[in-house]
């Protein structure tokens, strides 16, 4: 064990997977806003992975408290470098987001899973990569479900150059294949600075766009948001040559509901989890019969996830 410290280690010890190098930490300021940005990478690492409800079955947890994983981790980390600003970095597969990418894992990022605080935009694409390995890659879900990086499309960006945002999406939508069967584009949307984290599920077959808020509204807060990924889904389809036979539907999706200030990334994260898990395109206008709320328990489950 102590030999793995300072390494990114994933849990059990069949996953460990030291990394060769440590780089050093960039000059700019990273905080938990939407800063942090797709990078092109010459290898993706295999990670070996396992579903996620076997995943789950192995790590123990009580509500409330620090699992044995978490524990672990977090003495790992206290022990490593990483408390006096090394980073550690993790290639993506491009099956994640369309594109080669690498995300970058600080102290901070570490802290928002050990305290339970707002959600940055590396621990939510960690997550994202981490369902991709375990319960996508290589099965036929890939091509039912796709992601869209939080680092290309948020509420800053489209406020600094609309019509770049909306060509990359555009992009995205290219890079998946002709999208004439049902399938869903999960796009964690957030509000800026660090702000809120809201779920926009595209259905681009359908001409259907779920939206999922863990607080009360719905689009109309962010207008600039579905204007682009309105253009954008026009763009697409006159692209591809597809007709558009009707106007494009946004549903207000009745999801679970946060009763705090922090939880909004932990929620968007379990909203891509339940709807993968029970491999569902449509999502009912009331949500799953099977997650009407979430408690406690359904973040740590998470936690322990991301601790691997």
């Amino acid at each position: 064990m102590r030999d793995a410290v300072g390494s990114f280690v994933g849990w059990p010890s069949d996953l460990i997977f030291p990394d060769a190098e440590t780089p050093t930490r960039p000059t700019h300021k990273v905080g938990k806003g939407i800063s942090r940005r797709i990078e092109s990478v010459a290898s993706q690492k295999e990670v070996p992975g396992r579903k996620l409800k076997s995943a789950a079955k192995d790590i123990p947890t009580t509500s409330g408290t620090k699992s044995q994983i978490m524990m672990r981790l977090e003495k790992m980390v206290d022990e490593s470098d990483i408390m006096h600003g090394a980073i550690r970095s993790i290639d993506f597969d491009e099956g994640v987001f369309g594109a080669a990418h690498f995300e970058i894992i600080a102290k901070e990022d570490m802290q928002q899973l050990f305290e339970h605080d707002e959600l940055g935009i590396a621990v939510i694409h960690t997550y994202i990569w981490y369902m991709y390995v375990t319960l996508m890659r290589g099965t036929e879900l890939c091509n039912r479900f796709n992601f869209i990086a939080a680092s290309r499309i948020n509420a800053t960006l489209i406020t600094k150059n609309p019509t770049f945002v909306k060509n990359d999406l555009v992009d995205r939508f290219m890079a998946a294949g002709d999208n004439t069967t049902p399938s869903l584009y999960f796009l964690p949307f957030n509000s800026g600075n660090g702000g809120h984290w809201v779920l926009v599920a595209m259905d681009l077959s359908r001409l259907i766009v779920y939206y999922l808020d863990s607080l009360s509204g719905d689009w109309s807060k962010y207008p600039s948001m579905k204007k682009t990924v309105d253009a954008a889904i026009i763009k697409f389809r006159s692209k591809k040559n597809y007709r558009n036979r009707k106007d494009i539907t946004w549903v207000r999706v009745q999801c679970p509901q946060q009763n705090n200030s922090v939880d909004c990334g932990f929620f968007v994260l379990r909203f891509m989890r339940d709807i993968i898990a029970l491999n569902r395109i449509d999502i009912p206008k009331m949500y799953f019969e099977e997650y009407k709320s979430y408690s406690r328990a359904h973040l740590d489950e998470m936690k322990d996830e991301l601790c691997q």
